[in-house]
């Protein structure tokens, strides 16, 4: 069936067939589970109807088309969802080595969304933060959800952020090709485990989808909310089907550039998108004070950066990021006789005494 059933978690048949099907995987080796609509699988106990939605009300999320119409306070979250989700938590402990449980959890309040770790650290691992996907592109707005975050964890969870994925406009859509570097160094710099959605590291843009060729259910329902504009192949190479596919024909078409925009050409290029998350990524392997340190926002003097530092024992490093579209300057003690690591532009970072010179758009790592 092209729907996905709505299981009835109260029954306890339908519980024990599905910790079956989780037992199932979990002896193949699979590494942990992403839980779809996670907060969604137990609805009021009474399956009341939803009221309908005022017609003008403030809105925290994207449009959803005819779901806007209703207020949805009984068809997901009921308090009872908790024990299932401390339930399988005990059953994936039983594996060795440890496996985890990331829930996609759809909400923008933090007392609720936090919640779904467990009081006990002892629900799912990481309820996914979606609270940057729709962040307004500014340094004030990033840091605000950032310092949200933190605030809301409860005490020993562990952080995680999203910027891309399935569901939502291509990162260098939405916040524009000449921020892609500084997106990349935010989301590999920061306390907790980053999502990375394919292609977000070429910088691949969203697709516009000729009816004709739409695939998304949703779009072909309602359409203008369609989904595969950001679906589309993986660009490998230069080649007809971008290295993807040998057929004739892919199932959604290939953004307008994948000729240069593709994995071959940017691994070549020294200064490539591709070739700055590699070089994060090395980083942050290699740093402790990136890859689990501490973190704490730096106030700057201007408010168009966003500054922070990451710390594990006496390693240090500030993470600088111009979110504006013109050249600025951090003055802060610390950057006298910091070490320059990484800038976004793979250029050597400007330091003289106290201030760190940006160009528009860039981040820098400095070791402190």
């Amino acid at each position: 069936i092209p729907e996905q059933p709505d299981l009835n978690w109260r029954n306890p048949d339908v519980v024990a067939a599905m910790h079956s099907v989780f037992r199932f995987w979990l002896d193949r080796g699979v590494d942990g589970f992403r839980i779809d609509v996670a907060q969604r699988i137990m609805k009021d106990p009474e399956l009341r109807d939803n009221p309908p939605a005022p017609s003008a009300r403030d809105r925290v999320f994207k449009s959803m088309g005819e779901y806007d119409t209703q207020l949805h306070i009984h068809d997901k979250g009921h308090p009872d969802i908790h024990g299932v989700y401390r339930d399988l938590r005990s059953l994936v402990e039983t594996y060795t080595p440890p496996r985890v449980l990331i829930g996609e959890i759809h909400l923008f309040d933090w007392e609720e969304w936090s919640a779904y770790y467990g009081r006990a650290l002892d629900e799912l691992h990481m309820p996914f933060n979606f609270t940057l996907v729709y962040v307004p592109w500014r340094a004030s707005e990033v840091r605000a959800r950032v310092d949200g975050l933190e605030a809301a964890l409860p005490d020993g969870a562990w952080p995680n952020y999203v910027l891309g994925n399935h569901d939502e406009p291509r990162l260098a859509s939405r916040f524009g090709a000449a921020h892609s570097g500084v997106a990349a160094m935010l989301l590999l710099t920061l306390r907790g485990t980053p999502t990375l959605y394919y292609g977000d590291e070429l910088g691949m843009q969203q697709v516009a989808i000729p009816p004709e060729d739409q695939q998304d259910p949703w779009a072909i329902h309602e359409p203008g909310l369609g989904r595969d504009g950001c679906r589309t192949p993986m660009q490998w190479d230069a080649s007809p089907m971008a290295g993807f596919s040998r057929a004739h024909r892919s199932w959604l078409p290939l953004t307008p550039d994948h000729a240069t925009v593709n994995v071959a050409a940017q691994r070549s290029d020294p200064t490539s998108l591709l070739n700055l998350y590699r070089r994060l990524l090395a980083l942050r392997r290699g740093m402790p004070s990136i890859r689990y340190g501490s973190y704490a926002p730096i106030d700057a003097t201007t408010e168009e950066i966003f500054a922070y530092q990451r710390s594990a024992g006496a390693e240090s490093v500030l993470v600088v990021l111009n979110f504006s579209d013109h050249p600025v300057r951090f003055v802060h003690e610390q950057v006298a006789g910091s070490e320059p690591l990484l800038s976004t532009r793979l250029r050597r970072a400007d330091v003289q005494g106290v201030v760190l010179s940006l160009e528009a758009a860039e981040g820098v790592i400095l070791r402190v």
